[in-house]
């Protein structure tokens, strides 16, 4: 219980900061300043830092809907399904859908679901298409 209150209040607090300033460059050893600006993976710089940003999964996990699209950019896909739960998308590589972002791509990516509350839930990692 004791953890479950930390991690909300830790998110609310990040919440408050991410509301008041522009979000941070870096969170551990995760470039979000290049993540961001690599949209649908289309210039390849999120596939360099696939293995930092697993590294930094703890981190993200347990984060607002909200904190989430300040520190990682806008979703390259943003899906709702049942029970109101909402997935994120992120391409990792190059592929289809930097011509066109609704064609199917098999395009490595990271898909990040939220839970009703929209707190970050599951990160999971697909190479077929969505």
């Amino acid at each position: 219980m004791k953890g479950i209150y930390l991690k909300t209040m830790g998110a609310i607090l990040i919440t408050v900061m991410l509301g008041c300033s522009s979000p941070p460059d870096t969170l551990g050893g995760l470039n979000l300043k290049a993540w961001r600006a690599d949209r649908g993976g289309c210039n390849n710089e999120r596939s360099q830092l696939v293995e930092a940003f697993k590294g930094e999964e703890e981190q993200l996990k347990g984060r607002f809907i909200d904190d989430i699209g300040a520190l990682l950019g806008r979703p390259d896909i943003h899906q709702l399904g049942e029970r109101n739960i909402k997935l994120y998308v992120y391409f990792l590589e190059s592929g289809p859908q930097c011509g066109d972002m609704k064609v199917k791509s098999n395009a490595p990516k990271a898909i990040l679901k939220f839970n009703a509350v929209g707190l970050l839930t599951e990160i999971t990692y697909q190479d077929r298409p969505l």
